[in-house]
């Protein structure tokens, strides 16, 4: 498994149906565990202490593009990525985002993990090992990040809007 986590860093699956067909593979192994059954998907998560896949891979590629900045695989960093000059806030990391002329480029690895690397918060995120930035990566909310967390969020918008506008006619209708 960990082998294909590493393999899936360097490619993008760019349909977030084929990210929730990935997910369902463990959202029904997890639903298959004794005891597990009746829980929800996040419940199950929280209560075996598993982030869902599309968070894991995003924290692989964080730890991918932290061993290519700081040299720890031998792989050129300009190659990748350009340093930012301007640096006002935040780690002094920071990575410049090129425009791209198709949305083809921003599927790379190279171009879909800059804001994700710059938005790392100075005061949480620790750089001075690959050791302790695996353990501090792990504090950090990425929920903006995450394609089926926004879309899940979405859905649940949507379905209390119709919800509450059907209630309302309910009683509207009743008076």
């Amino acid at each position: 498994m960990c082998h294909l986590l590493t393999c899936l860093c360097w490619t993008k699956l760019p349909v977030i149906s084929c990210i929730e067909s990935i997910e369902n593979v463990q959202r029904k192994f997890t639903k298959r565990l004794p005891g597990f059954s009746q829980y929800s998907y996040q419940d199950r998560l929280k209560r075996l202490s598993l982030p869902s896949l599309e968070l894991r891979r995003l924290l692989h590629d964080l730890i991918l593009c932290y061993k290519i900045v700081f040299g720890l695989i031998n792989v050129q960093c300009d190659e990748f990525f350009t340093f930012s000059m301007l640096c006002t806030r935040g780690h002094p990391y920071k990575l410049t985002k090129y425009s791209r002329s198709t949305s083809c480029r921003s599927q790379f690895f190279s171009q879909r993990i800059v804001n994700v690397w710059n938005s790392l918060p100075n005061n949480t995120v620790d750089f001075t090992s690959l050791r302790s930035f695996k353990r501090s990566i792990n504090n950090v909310n990425y929920s903006e990040f995450l394609k089926v967390f926004l879309s899940l969020l979405f859905a649940f918008l949507l379905l209390f809007f119709f919800y509450y506008s059907s209630q309302r006619f309910i009683i509207v209708s009743n008076v």
